[in-house]
């Protein structure tokens, strides 16, 4: 791609009339102006359908190219690629126009994304791609990229935005939400610094960023240039009809060539954000700082619809990990890599990202049609991941001695042949070697590795009943960083497990393995579970599960390592929260913490139990609604893994599972797309993503039994509690208390509405998710969490293979990083088609230095990361060309 020439943008910003630079120019003492933004703010899903968006866009553009003829003054200013790009596919003719006004200066483009998304649920990763898909068809389409960030409506702005503002090419940013009763700025207009310290320029809209049909404009003018002369700062006044679109109205332009004619009318402008800034940064005021996120409006918005949610997490995942199996597939064995196809499923999760569709308040049909594009994108990744999955284990020497060709002789689902086994090869997509659980389809006698080693095994309940056929095999695999490993399974070969720590053979099937383990009061049995009576638990070799078999709520959460109790009180606890006076925004409302009920009724019963893992399941119920939770623990793990089934038919309400613990100081982390932050421990609902930490400090029960306060206090240690989860948003800390939102029974699209007994109500019926408890001394750094949570949604994939000739090994890694601070989240193809895009970030808070390799590409460099530092890296094909860095649109730093 040709980067846009420079004189272009020049003339761009000198072609608005007289603006404001000549006024910067002509007199050094600033002269606050009013800045009128001529704007529609189309919202291409909401009270109506993606189809009639189209309509309504199409509509909206038209009537702003008439007002350019009409009146030679006017500025349009206009945001989302994706809205161009509809425009370009149905009305050519139209795209033209619009090409040659922008290339006047008269159509201005602003936010460089693809649409004006949410910006607390998309992941990081998520806001790249919006950068990259919607700079790059901007660049390619008007020979320019967008210098202003642009999301005006949407409902809260995360606190890496800036950093993520600055490598996508833009140095400013406009928003209105939340406003001033919301959130105090010193001023509309201020720096907004990130943790790695960028900085943009960044200006909050006041006065509303539409005027409503038939509404006059003058008022609204007024009171913005009053505010400009008490902040002594251009302020920006927008108007034209929008939310349906519409845009500038006649009367809008007349009233505003009016409003210029009268005495002091040289101080009203019609402008454009660009020049705004521009504007700015050429006087240079001082400039109050602003850091942290921008925050809250419609915190109903974080846990609203819960399926569209879902989606959006696992669709991120399943397309990050089809690009990083297709890059290897094509590294290695020249497989196709398809980047059109990846940028058409992108562009479903980024459309879906919009504000009103992903904050969970647009009507009931938009769903429908949500469902569809994440479907659509979802099969596109798996088609990808499967091909580039199939050609690389295809290509592994699988060969067995003895064995010359294929003969399913004897079994319907199996080659083996011989009692040789057969191979399973495993995929790990994450930057870091990973031991997880693996699942293969049937029963299986015996499981070994690569090199003959045994491994243990449980047969463990399958989704189907098919006659005698209802169980499938556990292992748990051990798969290299950004790579594979095969492992053997055997229909009726039972081999012997040596336990390096306990030095004597297991029976692999057994559910007494012995086990070594230097912790106190370690039962000589490493996994037990029981549900008889009121002795319901879960133990392993590092903590002790127990159970209220009444409520099925968790009455103790024992470390054994660190002799602490973790409960205080109950924990897991499923609390009904009403919310009849709640819009589906949550307008308004900082907290959920109106209780009027909580599950109970339960039943407890063992599901599994065995050498690999033990499941106690909990079914608790509340008024017409069930709750199913499977409680389980691994042989060789302390983190607590929750499988949940919910059948919520409850209105107006909200359900949130509790977990307080005796953790003294709390303090609140959650992670934030590409980062993470540290909050308030009030009890107000907050974004969160894939993990919530609180850490503190505990005592354990040896110290807390002296008589002493300040030995008790002495012989505290740092400790904390860390959620994961699979598909949930919205959580909330009080105190010492854990909370996350796990559905709202909120009506489709109501804002106040007169409410009547034909009301649509969102997340009705099953839905299923999934939660670990991690318990850490220490930091949450220290505990590698954001490793585990990426393992928890992000899970190994395998193919059950056959014997074949073939020129890659049974073992092999793709990429070593020298240190854990460094998360490695995509790797791909560059858009370019001449090398590869390799994209970091540091995920600890502090500097570090790291050495990355990439052995399949016989590279390796260092580099130094900043404080929660994005980076992203261009690795030509050709080998005798540097890495470099580059940013989110892949193009040179300028």
């Amino acid at each position: 791609m040709k980067k846009p020439e420079g004189k272009q943008e020049t003339a761009t910003l000198n072609n608005m009339e007289h603006y404001a630079s000549d006024a910067a120019a002509s007199d050094n003492a600033l002269k606050p102006v009013v800045h009128m933004i001529g704007n529609a703010h189309l919202d291409p899903v909401w009270l109506w359908r993606w189809q009639e968006g189209f309509a309504e866009i199409k509509a909206t553009f038209r009537s702003a190219l008439d007002r350019m003829v009409e009146f030679p003054e006017f500025v349009f200013t206009c945001a989302g690629a994706s809205c161009y790009k509809w425009i370009e596919e149905n009305e050519p003719r139209m795209f033209a126009e619009i090409v040659k006004r922008v290339a006047e200066g008269r159509w201005v483009i602003v936010g460089g994304w693809w649409v004006q998304p949410d910006c607390n649920i998309p992941a990081g990763e998520s806001f790249a791609r919006h950068s990259l898909y919607g700079q790059r068809y901007f660049l390619e389409r008007f020979g320019m990229s967008a210098k202003v960030g642009y999301n005006v409506d949407s409902f809260g702005h995360h606190a890496m935005l800036p950093q993520i503002l600055k490598l996508s090419g833009m140095d400013s940013y406009v928003y209105m939400r939340p406003e001033e009763h919301e959130q105090h700025i010193p001023a509309n207009l201020y720096w907004w610094e990130s943790m790695d310290g960028s900085r943009v320029m960044t200006y909050r809209i006041p006065c509303g960023y539409n005027t409503h049909q038939f509404e006059t404009s003058e008022p609204k003018i007024m009171k913005v240039r009053e505010i400009a002369e008490q902040q002594q700062t251009d302020q920006m006044c927008f108007y034209g009809v929008g939310n349906h679109g519409g845009g500038p109205t006649i009367a809008n332009l007349h009233e505003i060539r009016a409003v210029k004619e009268r005495p002091g009318g040289e101080a009203i402008l019609l402008s454009s954000p660009d020049a705004y800034f521009e504007r700015m940064q050429a006087h240079g005021p001082i400039l109050p700082v602003v850091t942290g996120e921008l925050q809250h409006h419609a915190s109903g918005c974080y846990s609203t619809h819960s399926e569209t949610k879902a989606s959006n997490r696992k669709t991120e995942h399943r397309l990050m990990t089809a690009e990083k199996l297709s890059a290897l597939a094509y590294r290695l064995l020249g497989h196709d890599y398809d980047s059109a196809q990846f940028q058409k499923a992108w562009e479903c999760v980024m459309f879906n990202q919009f504000h009103d569709i992903m904050g969970g308040c647009s009507i009931k049909e938009a769903y429908d049609d949500a469902r569809e594009a994440y479907g659509y994108a979802q099969h596109i990744a798996s088609i990808s991941s499967n091909a580039a999955l199939q050609r690389i284990s295809w290509s592994i020497n699988t060969m067995r001695p003895g064995i010359t060709f294929l003969d399913k002789n004897k079994d319907r689902t199996l080659w083996e042949q011989n009692d040789s086994g057969i191979p399973v090869v495993v995929f790990n997509p994450l930057s870091w070697d990973v031991e997880a659980p693996v699942v293969v389809t049937q029963q299986m006698k015996g499981i070994t590795d690569e090199e003959g080693n045994p491994v243990v095994i449980q047969h463990v309940r399958a989704s189907r009943t098919n006659g005698g056929d209802k169980y499938d095999t556990l292992f748990r695999g051990v798969i290299p960083a950004f790579g594979y490993r095969v492992y053997w399974i055997f229909r009726n070969q039972t081999f012997t497990v040596t336990d390096p720590e306990a030095g004597v053979g297991t029976d692999p099937n057994s559910g007494n393995a012995a086990s070594q383990t230097p912790y106190e009061q370690t039962p000589k049995d490493a996994l037990l579970v029981s549900s008889q009576g009121a002795e319901a638990f879960l133990e392993n070799a590092w903590v002790r599960l127990e159970f209220d078999p009444h409520t099925g709520y968790v009455k103790s959460l024992f470390d054994k390592r660190a002799r602490i109790e973790i409960v205080d009180g109950r924990l897991a606890v499923p609390l009904v929260m009403d919310e009849h006076d709640c819009d589906t925004w949550g307008h308004g409302k900082l907290e959920f913490r109106n209780e009027i009920g909580r599950f109970t009724d339960a039943t407890v019963k063992v599901v599994e139990s065995g050498p690999l893992r033990a499941t106690l399941r909990v079914t608790s119920r509340y008024g017409n609604s069930t709750l199913r939770q499977d409680f389980m623990l691994y042989k060789d793990s302390p983190d607590i893994q929750v499988k949940a089934k919910l059948d919520w038919q409850e209105k107006h309400k909200l359900l949130k599972l509790s977990f307080p613990t005796r953790i003294h100081e709390p303090k609140a982390t959650y992670e934030i797309p590409y980062g993470y932050l540290e909050r308030p421990v009030n009890g107000e609902e907050e974004p969160g993503q894939q993990w919530v930490d609180v850490s503190g400090w505990l005592v354990s029960s040896r110290a807390a039994s002296t008589n002493s306060p300040m030995e008790t206090a002495a012989a505290g240690c740092s400790y904390g509690l860390t959620l994961l989860n699979d598909s949930k948003y919205s959580f909330d800390v009080k105190n010492a208390d854990l909370r996350m939102t796990i559905v709202r029974g909120a009506i489709f699209a109501d804002h106040y509405g007169k409410r009547d007994d034909l009301c649509e109500y969102m997340d009705q019926g099953v839905q299923e998710f999934a939660y670990a408890l991690v318990l850490h001394a220490g930091t949450w750094q220290e505990a590698s969490i954001i490793r585990k949570a990426y393992e928890w949604n992000v899970p190994p994939v395998h193919i059950v293979e056959t014997y074949h000739e073939g020129s890659l090994p049974q073992k092999w890694s793709g990429i070593h990083l020298s240190t854990d601070q460094i998360a490695a989240t995509v790797f791909k193809r560059a858009e370019e088609g001449n090398g590869y895009i390799l994209r970091c970030y540091e995920a600890h808070g502090l500097e570090t230095d790291v050495t990355i390799e990439l052995p399949m590409l016989g590279r390796s460099w260092q580099s130094r990361f900043g404080r929660c530092e994005i980076k992203t890296f261009y690795i030509p094909d050709a080998s005798d060309l540097p890495v470099v860095e580059t940013n989110f649109i892949e193009l040179p730093w300028t």
